[in-house]
């Protein structure tokens, strides 16, 4: 017979007994009124529940209010449920699809058959804030199939969901006054608790992710517990539209698309050099410590059998047609691990030549539906500066730090700020649970010996193996997940790789992925980005323009471009149109400096410096000081 009572452990530590089926809201009046009258939601044993449903199981609580930042999903996904019963009213028709909470808001698909406006988005905004003013309560009641059924019948995709429920599972709904919803849960108390919200826009979204469904319309929305948060947010979002790799992209004239090539970027000369300035710096840091090659972009199935991909990623790859068979029997290689794997294979290795680093910058491809492609953010074709390292199993801690503080200086160089992120197995996975266990229990290891804080994402590894997945922040405090650290026991065996050891017995080595910026693509949108286009001098496409004050100094100022280019800085003489025209064009380039040549310059080998951001200040300096400011500021790649 269950106990009549069940018991909770406060984050103190102490003990609390309540009657079994209370609720958090009656733990909370307990441990105060206060707390009672603040409260959002609980966390119990680590699952996060709301306020008024039936405990049946005690264990560690915790109660969440606004200061929690386990209860900010909670709130955003009410504000979703709000946002539905505004759309409910105003539409009667729309379809409902889901609603959750995202990292930074909440959405909620409609299957209705116009796309929304604007207006609409004002119109369903002004009618959440009557729902708030109403102070709805959340009302959750447990439901049976049938009944179910019953309650959604008139919402066709609340009725395709409910077939994949199994006839004994738990079917909850809750209600907010006229809106009825099949959800999990939880929510906040009442619609009253959401004060602080805005829908940000619409986009077309398939319904559950599905290119062959039929489209549906998202919108967007974000919601904080105060103002000033919101506020922030807001503004945050302002700036990263005025940011947008994608418009500074066309103003900095960097990289261009076309329809007849979609998710491939065709670089512009400017974007070029900015593209192959990154690319030398990854190669110089890159030289002493690794092997470059480069490697075919064209194989047969028979390789990416070997490797596991044509089973676990085939509707990713670009596959070719062969003119013998007619079959689809080759692939362009969306990663270069399976030829890096061939070639180290091809060879004898010894244990004391371990480990062996072997880095490629070749372009790759990957098969992405066309309405996820975004700029230079999500593409088809892009080069990753990708490596393989082929080491023994008491390498890798040392290899694993001697990795993440190369990953790590790379970012510093560009003042990201960067966190870790240990990535275990995923539901679709090669290998035994026993390879998956040793290679976990590595790389934890290791990553723990370097004694830096990270997190775990549960799932999220790699269909091989774990990783360490390192996310920076830039100037405006957004996310980006770019490196990676990824140990491999799987490829080894799948290729039969081997290494001579002490014992002259051939042995098997561990296999680490090693990615830093990802993709060149991406990470070049991200710097656009976290810059504003601004670059530092020595990423800059173009360096210094210099600008004679008219057509008498031209050749002055050709000698000054001339003394640049010698001392390998990239300069540019701009001598058309008139001086204050060709500074503002500068200035809208986002140049570092401009260099100015008139009577006096010309005539004491001068030079009238202007730096970005320094308004219309000039600093005049001999040329040969400027040169030297120059290549010093290069050299110590300075972000001033």
């Amino acid at each position: 017979m269950a106990a009549s009572t069940i018991r909770f452990t406060l984050p103190d530590g102490k003990v609390l007994e309540l009657a079994r089926g209370s609720t958090a809201l009656d733990l909370a009046a307990v441990i105060g009124p206060r707390l009672a009258k603040a409260a959002l939601a609980a966390v119990i044993d680590g699952q996060t529940v709301g306020l008024m449903e039936p405990l049946e199981e005690g264990g560690a609580v915790r109660i969440l209010t606004e200061k929690d930042a386990a209860a900010l999903p909670v709130l955003r996904h009410s504000a979703a449920h709000v946002l539905a019963t505004a759309v409910r009213e105003l539409r009667p028709r729309a379809g409902i699809g889901f609603g959750p909470a995202i990292e930074d808001g909440f959405y909620y698909d409609f299957d209705v058959a116009e796309p929304f406006t604007p207006e609409d988005l004002a119109a369903f905004e002004a009618k959440m804030a009557e729902v708030v003013a109403k102070d709805m309560p959340f009302g959750r009641r447990r439901v049976d199939k049938a009944e179910a059924r019953a309650l959604f019948a008139d919402d066709p995709l609340k009725l395709e969901r409910l077939e994949e429920f199994s006839d004994d599972e738990v079917i909850t709904v809750y209600q907010n006054g006229p809106f009825l919803d099949l959800c999990k849960g939880p929510h906040v108390p009442s619609t009253g608790r959401l004060k602080h919200f805005k829908l940000l826009s619409a986009a077309g979204a398939y319904w559950r992710g599905d290119h062959r469904r039929q489209m549906l319309q998202r919108i967007y929305g974000t919601a904080f517990h105060t103002k000033a948060e919101l506020d922030e947010h807001l503004h945050r979002l302002e700036e990263a539209r005025r940011r947008d790799h994608r418009r500074l992209g066309r103003e900095l004239d960097l990289f261009q698309f076309f329809p007849v090539s979609p998710g491939a970027a065709f670089w512009t000369p400017r974007g070029t050099t900015l593209y192959n300035t990154l690319e030398a710096f990854v190669r110089e840091r890159q030289r002493d410590a690794f092997l470059e090659v480069k490697t075919p972009l064209l194989y047969t199935k028979a390789l990416w059998e070997q490797s596991g991909h044509w089973g676990k990623y085939r509707e990713n790859m670009f596959l070719v047609l062969d003119n013998e068979s007619g079959e689809h029997d080759m692939s362009l290689k969306p990663m270069n691990c399976p030829s890096h794997h061939l070639y180290y294979a091809s060879a004898t290795h010894s244990y004391r030549e371990l480990p062996v680093r072997y880095a490629t910058l070749d372009v790759l491809h990957r098969n992405e539906v066309s309405g996820a492609l975004s700029g230079l953010t999500r593409v088809r074709q892009f080069a990753q500066d990708d490596c393989h390292v082929y080491l023994r199993e008491d390498q890798i801690a040392d290899e694993v730090k001697f990795l993440m503080d190369f990953i790590l200086g790379h970012y510093e160089t560009f003042g990201l700020k960067s966190s870790l992120k240990f990535a275990t197995r995923p539901e679709q996975r090669i290998g035994s649970d026993e390879q998956w266990d040793r290679a976990e229990n590595a790389l934890r290891a290791a990553l723990e010996a370097t004694g830096r804080a990270y997190e775990v994402q549960a799932g999220d590894g790699a269909f091989y193996g774990p990783k360490i997945d390192f996310h920076v922040t830039d100037s405006i405090g957004r996310h980006w997940q770019l490196g990676t650290i990824q140990l491999d026991y799987m490829a080894p065996e799948r290729f039969e790789l081997e290494y001579v050891g002490e014992d002259n017995a051939p042995h098997r080595p561990v296999v680490i992925h090693r990615a830093v910026c990802g993709s060149f693509e991406r990470f070049i949108a991200i710097l656009i980005e976290h810059f504003a286009g601004a670059f530092p001098t020595w990423l800059a496409p173009e360096q210094v323009r210099v600008l004679p004050v008219s057509e008498k100094w031209t050749a002055s100022g050709a000698e000054l471009v001339a003394q640049l280019r010698a001392a390998s800085i990239r300069a540019e003489l701009v001598d058309r149109e008139t001086l204050p025209y060709r500074i503002r064009e500068a200035e809208t380039l986002k140049l570092p400096y401009m260099a100015i040549v008139g009577e006096r310059e010309a005539g004491d080998g001068t030079v009238a410096v202007r730096k970005r951001g320094a308004e219309k200040k000039q600093e005049v300096m001999s040329r040969d000081a400027f040169v030297a400011t120059l290549l010093e500021e290069i050299r110590t790649r300075s972000l001033g």
